[in-house]
């Protein structure tokens, strides 16, 4: 947590959503605060004013009130609609990156968190990230369910075996920020956790210029395609290919053999490499291998 926190023990605003978060927290929190008291005193009130004064006595006959009770229905319902809004509001931003997005592949495993940027830069347990720029994060996890929780950015996202989840954050501090895994994932889940380092835009570039190592994920997946798992004999194109051609899909709908269209996405691809017979594209027979245990998740991002 940052010492310059505006609020004690709570862990500073350091992304552009924070404050939203924290806005329609103490939102709740002071109308809470203010009618659980209101309740209480009205308890206390009615407990003193019409406790019993004579023993046997027959109470009064009470009618009740349709001011009182439309009342005590409206502002409630202005309440939970404010609520409702203001968390809609809240959750459209944090769900929908913007285009210009720097995207950045993690893994989690039992028990680490695997960073993979655009040049080929690989960390464990740490991301270095620019200031004032949008980071997308691609995941997914080789083995259990797990989630990432920035608190000082004040987004959380469940990474799930199998599929891909994304998270995004705009970083408005240089600092040093904690990042857990939120989801209970074995014995050592207390310790799957790293740090987030923000870093001014030139003090990034310096430390990515003198870090990268390796082939980016760009190239590791043309190899892949061409040489090691032998993909472009099917799926090159040509007058004898026996595969869908693959080269400029991503993004476009595909019609499969069933009739029904899908999207050219991560998700496809991912499911087309893992269980190619379950989505046979219009034209082509189910000839394909799976190569499921035969890639690793660093390779499927990379392909």
């Amino acid at each position: 947590m940052q010492e310059n926190s505006w609020v004690p023990l709570f862990p500073e605003q350091a992304s552009t959503f924070a404050w939203q978060v924290d806005t329609l927290y103490f939102y709740m929190l002071t109308v809470s605060t203010v009618v659980g008291i209101g309740i209480v005193a009205a308890i206390i009130f009615f407990f003193i004013k019409y406790r019993e004064k004579e023993k046997y006595a027959t109470g009064a006959e009470i009618h009740g009130s349709i001011g009182l009770e439309t009342t005590w229905s409206i502002i409630p319902f202005i309440f939970a609609m404010t609520v409702f809004v203001g968390g809609a509001y809240v959750f459209y931003n944090q769900t929908r990156p913007p285009v210009d997005t720097t995207e950045i592949y993690v893994v989690g495993k039992q028990w680490m968190w695997k960073f993979q940027h655009g040049s080929g830069q690989r960390e464990i347990n740490e991301l270095h990230v620019p200031v004032g720029r949008n980071i997308k994060l691609t995941m997914t996890t080789e083995d259990v369910l797990h989630d990432v929780y920035i608190p000082a950015f004040r987004t959380k996202m469940d990474v799930i075996p199998g599929r891909y989840t994304t998270l995004w954050f705009n970083a408005i501090k240089p600092g040093k920020y904690h990042l857990f895994c939120a989801e209970y994932c074995g014995l050592n889940h207390s310790g799957m956790g790293g740090w987030i380092y923000v870093m001014e835009q030139r003090d990034f570039d310096n430390w990515l210029s003198g870090n990268v190592s390796g082939q980016t994920p760009v190239q590791a997946g043309q190899d892949l395609f061409q040489n090691k798992l032998g993909c472009a004999s099917c799926h090159a194109g040509g007058a004898s290919q026996r595969g869908a051609k693959l080269e400029g899909i991503y993004g476009k709908d595909i019609k499969l053999t069933n009739g029904q269209t899908v999207k050219a996405d991560d998700e496809y691809i991912r499911n087309s490499i893992l269980n190619p017979s379950g989505q046979i594209v219009e034209g082509f027979q189910p000839i394909m291998p799976t190569f499921k245990g035969q890639v690793t998740e660093e390779q499927l991002i990379s392909l």
